[in-house]
Order: structure tokens, then sequence, then C-alpha cells
């Protein structure tokens, strides 16, 4: 018997089981293997359930889906993340990492201005190893420091991991590598987009040809996988309005606002503002401060677009390149998707519906589409029913199209002085 024939009743006893199993109401296998979406503001990981074909998001000790990316170091040594680091972000802001996916894989030298500015805009530390590698010093008190570890009884620790389009091989290597020292094997490094567009089903659906996926996220801007910024996100935009409100702090009560507490506090309440501005036109943010007490100032979802007006524009510029890069043209896409959590911003919806001229997918929570994609492609590599396709895509070394505008030069030099 040939080897072809040996795949083909393979194959066919897989469907039969499949249809067995569904036809009688016999238990699916258990997941194999979870996905995961390691996001630079918020992280979640979910599983593919065989037979039903859906997909479970699984939720932390608070119920939330999305987690937040941030780990927290507390005095005597012991370990806070997600929701639990951010409630204490505020009083302990040297010690609570966030944005750490920004370095990952990457190495700088010493006079780098992007890591010089990041040096300046993070509360905590930030410092270069003898290879130009980031890393983060977190100080402790002194004395015996006990780490108390959690064991989980779980049978998933393989995972299919997404990270952004315009991470090339080192820094998908170095993302597998932070996975197995947390004691999970990777089975497979997908992009962001190619997660989101599993997630919508787009790998099925009939008259779909072309599709373009922009994911805005917390750190980076990715359209399908050949164009993008790595220095536009939510954080990007947060930054201007921080910018914004110490100036006028300062204007108000003659100040410079230095205080590592007061400016973690700033950041977070305009984050929580810039989320209000997705449902309604004003927000109030409500300081109070080391340096100057109580002081409340409203910010209009105007202001905020007019804040980082190039930064909205530039969202075109990756999405022009990909269609080039394609040779399609606007008219030519039959699907638009959006993904991460900036894309909720009605700014960034009204500039993508503008440019293609039609309404973008909403189907999917774009905060849960990527996990929700990476969890159909763990399903596919467990072996899941039904049968699906798995994604394919293009080889890390063809490098896509970065983007970083000149207006984005400038502020990043501003910050440096």
């Amino acid at each position: 018997m040939s080897s072809t024939s040996y795949i083909g009743g393979a194959i066919l006893a897989l469907l039969l089981a499949g249809y067995i199993a569904q036809r009688y109401g016999l238990p699916p296998p258990a997941p194999k293997i979870a996905g995961v979406d390691l996001g630079t503001t918020y992280s979640s990981i979910g599983i593919y359930h065989a037979v039903t074909g859906e997909t479970t998001i699984i939720p932390d000790d608070l119920g939330k889906k999305s987690v937040p990316s941030v780990v927290a170091f507390l005095p005597n040594g012991t370990v806070l993340i997600g929701t639990r680091a951010v409630e204490q972000q505020e009083k302990n802001p040297r010690r609570t990492i966030y944005d750490a996916k920004r370095f990952i894989g990457r190495t700088f030298e010493a006079n780098n201005a992007d890591f010089l500015a990041d040096q300046k805009r993070y509360p905590f530390v930030i410092k270069l190893d003898d290879s130009g590698r980031a890393y983060f010093m977190v100080l402790l008190d002194t004395g015996d420091k006990r780490r108390r570890k959690k064991h989980v009884k779980s049978a998933l620790n393989q995972v299919v991991i997404s990270v952004p389009a315009e991470f090339g091989e080192k820094q998908r290597n170095f993302t597998g590598k932070a996975a197995e020292l947390a004691g999970m094997e990777v089975r497979r490094v997908i992009s962001e987009p190619t997660a989101a567009a599993l997630a919508y089903g787009l790998h099925k659906k009939t008259g779909v040809e072309s599709v373009v996926v922009v994911d805005l996220g917390g750190g980076t801007l990715d359209v399908s996988a050949m164009a993008g910024n790595n220095r536009l996100g939510g954080q990007d935009f947060n930054d201007r309005v921080q910018r914004h409100i110490i100036k006028k702090l300062e204007e108000k009560f003659g100040k410079t606002i230095t205080d590592k507490e007061d400016l973690q506090q700033i950041r977070m309440d305009i984050e929580k503002a810039k989320i209000r501005l997705t449902s309604v036109p004003k927000a109030m943010i409500s300081l109070k401060l080391k340096a100057v007490g109580e002081w409340s100032y409203e910010l209009t979802r105007e202001e905020f677009e007019q804040l980082n007006d190039d930064l909205l524009r530039a969202i075109e510029k990756p999405i022009e390149a990909a269609l080039a890069d394609a040779n399609l043209k606007p008219e030519d896409v039959d699907e638009i998707v959006l993904v991460g959590g900036s894309t909720q911003v009605p700014a960034v919806r009204k500039i993508v519906g503008r440019y293609f001229r039609k309404s973008p997918n909403f189907g999917i929570d774009p905060e849960l589409a990527v996990v929700t994609g990476a969890s159909v492609q763990a399903g596919v590599i467990g072996g899941g029913w039904p049968l699906q396709v798995a994604a394919m895509e293009l080889p890390t070394k063809k490098r896509k199209r970065h983007f970083f505008t000149e207006e984005q030069k400038k502020n990043e030099q501003d910050k440096e002085i």
C-alpha cells in the first residue's frame, strides 16, 4: 500500500470519527494546544473545541478575558501580574513593568534615539546589556526573598502564539524562548493579521479573495502582513495627550511634573479617558497629584483627535503600501477587518472606512480577534474536528515596509529635550 493510501485512509478515518461524534453525541477530544495573543497592552489565551468548532477565551481569576500585559514586583519580592499588577501601579511605578513587548528580540546602540526616549518615557529603569539587549532593573528590599510557585495541573502545555507582522525571525525566536521559559512548548508562531483572518472565518468564506487586516493595538500598527508602523499604537496616542496635560499643569501651577507616581497617575487616567471617548464625546480627567494637589480637565473627543492628528493620518500610509505590494486598489478589497483595541477609536474607524469607501467587519470583538484566530490555528494543529485549513504565511525573511512619519521623528526628538 502506498503512503498516499495511508494518508487518505487516515483522513477518511478522522472524517468518519467526526461524523459519528456529531451524530451520536460522543465526547470530543480534549484540547491539546492553546492559542495565545501576547499583546503590548493586553494578552489573552484561548482554546478551540473540536466538533462544535467553538472557541473559548479563558478569563483570569477576576473574569477578564483581556489581561493587562503588566508585571509588578512588591518590595519583598512578591510578583503580581495582570489586573493585580495594574491595581497597585500608581503607587509602585518603578517596580511595575509594561510595554515589554516593544523591546523583545531587539538590540540597541547606547545612543539610539528611540531607546533614549523610552528611558525617559517610562517610570521604571531600562538598561542595555553588553549585547545591546534591553533589560529592566527592579530594586527590592534586602533580606530573604521567598518566591511561591503556583502549580497548575493542565495538559495544555503547548501553544500557538501570535506576534506582530513586523516581527522578524529573531524577534519570533525570542518570543518562543520566552514561552519556553514559562514552561510552554511552542508549536507555531503566527502573525497577528493572519490570526485575525482565521478568527473571522475568512479562510472558508466564498467570494472573498482580497482581505485587508488593519491591526492597531497598544504599540504597533500592522496592515495585512507587509506594511506597518512599529511606533504607532494606543500608547502613542496617550503620550500625545499626556504631554498636553503636563503642559496645562505647568501653565496653571508653574511647576514641572517629575514625580514618578504623579506621572503614572496621569498616564492611567488618560487611558481611562481614551476608552470613555470611544462611546461619549467628553471625558473628565480627575487628578490628585503630589506636586500640585487636585486638578481636573475635560478632554473632548475633538481635542483628542487634534492632538493625534498626524498619527491618525499616518494610518493610511501602511494601507497604501500594502495595497501597492498586492497590486490592489481600494475598490478591489472584498473585506476589511479591524483588529486591536485602538481600532475602537472612532477616528480610526472613520479613516479606514473613508479610505475604502465601505464599512469594516465588526463581527468579533477587536481585542479578542487575534487570540480567537490563534486558538483556531491551535485546534487545526491539534487535530480538532471539523477539519480546517491551516494558516500559510510568507517567510519572515521577506521584510515588510516600515513607516515612521517626520512629525513622529520630531516629536520623539522633542521628548528628549
